[in-house]
């Protein structure tokens, strides 16, 4: 028999993130615009990622910009997430500073300036415990007009381009690149739908998808 105790690790702060899907109609279809994330970072080192980042103190600041409108709107869309979990009045004021963070990280990495009533609230993934860093991370879908063109500009990768999202499959699948579970569930759920516009008119709550509690039977990632 193994008398051995179970590792117990630290609590891992959880951070909010937000994530931004780039897209565009062309004539060849709808494209993403993505990122080759370089091998140096000490977080998804190497895989394909969106914009966007941790949300950061400046954000609070800027949440000044997102009408209140939109905050509501968002923090309709976001009642099931841990922003829900705040009460209204916050939960409106969170979106706010999410939203904010998004506009920001996709200016940074891009240079595309987006207004905050492009940003569709998408989905939302909490990384499982056991990680040395943890994100609930909200991904938003935003349609870029004509023109708003993103460039690659960020040091945190090596390269930045627009794709369809067939080709990133089968690149993945192919073993070429590398996508985390949520990138590739979030740009999967874009693709069933028939348009950008039907895209875009989505507009139910969000079903956060959240680590099993570490007394579960089981391991893994729940829908709830």
């Amino acid at each position: 028999m193994d008398n051995s105790s179970p590792t117990h690790h630290p609590p891992v702060t959880v951070q909010r993130a937000a994530s931004v899907l780039l897209l565009r109609e062309t004539t060849g279809g709808l494209e993403v615009f993505i990122q080759h994330r370089a091998m140096t970072m000490d977080f998804a080192a190497g895989v394909i990622v969106y914009p966007g980042g941790r949300v950061d103190q400046q954000d609070t600041a800027a949440s000044g910009e997102v009408p209140d409108a939109v905050a509501a709107e968002h923090a309709r869309r976001w009642a099931r997430t841990s922003l829900g979990d705040l009460g209204p009045e916050q939960a409106r004021f969170a979106s706010a500073v999410v939203a904010a963070a998004a506009r920001r990280e996709v200016r940074e990495e891009t240079g595309a300036e987006l207004r905050t009533s492009q940003l569709h609230p998408w989905a939302n993934w909490v990384t499982p415990v056991g990680n040395p860093k943890r994100f609930d991370t909200f991904f938003y879908v935003a349609a870029l007009e004509p023109d708003q063109q993103p460039r690659h500009q960020t040091t945190e990768a090596t390269d930045s381009q627009w794709i369809r999202p067939e080709e990133l499959f089968r690149a993945c699948d192919a073993g070429k690149v590398r996508l985390m579970s949520p990138t590739r569930a979030t740009l999967q759920a874009v693709v069933r739908h028939s348009s950008l516009a039907e895209v875009l008119g989505q507009r139910a709550e969000i079903v956060p998808v959240r680590p099993l509690l570490p007394s579960s039977p089981t391991s893994g990632q729940r829908t709830s």
